[in-house]
């Protein structure tokens, strides 16, 4: 078995080191956001950083990297305090890559890439219309990683959209009928299979599937 210490990641080239540490935290959830600035610019990046931060309130988290560059998801959320969650299906996972490129402020990434935007009940961010699972979040608060420069932000769900079919009777959403694929590393992808569900874990019973 291959073996890295830290002295071993720290003589890595940058990339090789990137894609290796990426990859060891497993899949990844792949998301693209959406966020308008004042001037009514549409902005759509790929994230897969999203992560639940608790159910009641209905919290989310997820990563920007040090706002040394242009950053406009971060910009736009910080002027308008809203953004959407759109997860990324099998049939457009090409274009949601794509939206990783440096585009000029001005430049929509939707049109760009060939994905259509969508408002949905007054929100004020767009929605990706294809995407089968989606939500729109409030900016709550941001906390820094002084370790690294990276800022964590915290949104809450304000409502979320699906078909009701992903939905089975105990509010767990199938993700695999859905047709969401989750990320590897920075630039990898995979569509998940029929998942295994198993009961409440308890000291005093052993492992049993739903």
């Amino acid at each position: 078995m291959k073996q890295f210490k830290a002295s071993d990641l720290e003589e890595l080239p940058s990339r090789y080191r990137a894609n290796l540490i990426n990859s060891c935290t497993g899949y990844k959830s792949l998301n693209l956001i959406g966020t308008q600035d004042s001037d009514g610019n549409k902005n759509l990046a790929v994230f897969n950083s999203i992560i639940h931060l608790g159910s009641n309130p209905a919290l989310i988290g997820f990563t920007f990297r040090p706002l040394t560059v242009q950053r406009d998801t971060y910009k736009n959320i910080q002027e308008t305090g809203v953004f959407t969650v759109n997860h990324v299906q099998e049939g457009f996972v090409g274009k949601a890559h794509q939206t990783a490129a440096k585009y000029p402020t001005n430049t929509s990434e939707f049109e760009t890439v060939g994905l259509e935007a969508e408002y949905l009940e007054g929100t004020l961010a767009p929605f990706v219309k294809k995407s089968t699972i989606r939500y729109s979040c409030t900016y709550v608060n941001e906390y820094p990683i002084i370790e690294n420069g990276c800022i964590m932000v915290v949104g809450a769900i304000n409502a979320l959209y699906l078909d009701e079919a992903f939905i089975a009777p105990d509010g767990w959403i199938d993700l695999a009928k859905a047709n969401t694929i989750a990320g590897i590393g920075i630039d990898g992808y995979v569509k998940g299979v029929a998942p295994i569900r198993y009961e409440y874990a308890k000291p005093e019973t052993k492992p049993q599937k739903k």
